[in-house]
């Protein structure tokens, strides 16, 4: 009986194939454990949170603008923590959104490559400064400037951290939108520039459009980061759970009320200490919301162009 005999090339195809079936499952056992992890995360969030909501209605949690879990009278409407986190969030954006446009449609149609080479990962460090940085980087010298320009503005408020936010912010949006922009094909651009577009007008009415899912997923990223943002609003807003949108008036947020709590201001097992899940999972129903909304955005722009 003649030995079987395996050719190279065969031997070649198989490894290849076993080396390709083993990435694939990593690659979907990195999926599973991040869907994992998600789940685990809302798991927690739902379990915990249903003793609160066993002591205080839903109602009342919704509707409710006083926040007192440390007073005699307890009162928990999470409107007075909602209220803080989207006033930052919003002053947030209205500083980082055309701020980080405005740079990434520089640093991608304007920009020399050196130049580009040279700001972009000065604009990546601003990620990695530690957030308690920020926070009296705005209590600091921030609020201090505006209180010239507005003297009856307290020390606590909200104005100066959404402000220090939206500069932390803006590396997601420039970094993410000028790819997004890089990613649009020389074709467009050479197509603009043929029929007499200038630099300017191909920037702003080609390539911008017709990166626009890009560039929406880059807000989607900033409002989640600013939303999520503790120790800026801690330090300098005041930790003061008011009912309003002013932003020159104190606020506390979500996340600085849950770090305020879990610092030991209120005992385990308490209904004090169980709001936080309930904040928690407030929280977590926003930034899936505005996920959603930012998605759906998304994939209207990209069918559009």
């Amino acid at each position: 009986m003649q030995d079987l005999v395996i050719s190279p090339g065969l031997a070649k195809n198989f490894r290849r194939n076993f080396v390709e079936r083993i990435i694939e499952v990593g690659l979907l056992l990195s999926a599973v454990v991040a869907v994992f992890i998600t789940s685990a995360i809302v798991y927690i969030l739902v379990v915990e949170a249903i003793p609160f909501f066993q002591h205080v209605s839903l109602y009342d949690f919704l509707t409710d603008t006083v926040w007192t879990p440390n007073y005699s009278i307890k009162h928990y409407g999470i409107m007075a923590l909602v209220s803080g986190t989207l006033t930052t969030t919003i002053i947030a954006l209205i500083v980082a959104v055309p701020l980080g446009t405005i740079t990434a449609i520089y640093l991608s149609e304007f920009a020399s490559h050196k130049t580009r080479e040279t700001i972009k990962p000065i604009l990546e460090l601003l990620v990695g400064v530690p957030t308690v940085v920020f926070g009296y980087f705005a209590l600091m010298l921030v609020t201090p400037l505006i209180q010239k320009i507005y003297p009856d503005l307290t020390t606590f408020n909200m104005l100066g951290p959404g402000i220090v936010m939206g500069i932390m912010i803006v590396p997601y949006i420039a970094s993410v939108s000028e790819d997004a922009m890089r990613a649009v094909p020389m074709a467009m651009r050479e197509g603009a520039y043929a029929m007499g577009a200038t630099r300017f007008q191909t920037a702003i009415r080609v390539i911008a459009p017709a990166a626009t899912s890009g560039i929406v997923a880059s807000y989607i990223l900033a409002v989640s980061r600013a939303v999520g943002e503790t120790m800026i609003v801690a330090i300098a807003a005041g930790q003061q759970p008011n009912f309003t949108f002013n932003p020159v008036e104190s606020a506390a947020t979500i996340t600085a009320y849950i770090v305020s709590v879990a610092l030991g201001d209120l005992e385990h097992g308490t209904v004090g200490y169980q709001s936080i899940f309930a904040a928690g999972l407030t929280l977590l129903i926003m930034t899936l919301f505005l996920n959603i909304l930012g998605h759906w955005t998304r994939k209207k722009f990209s069918e559009r162009y």
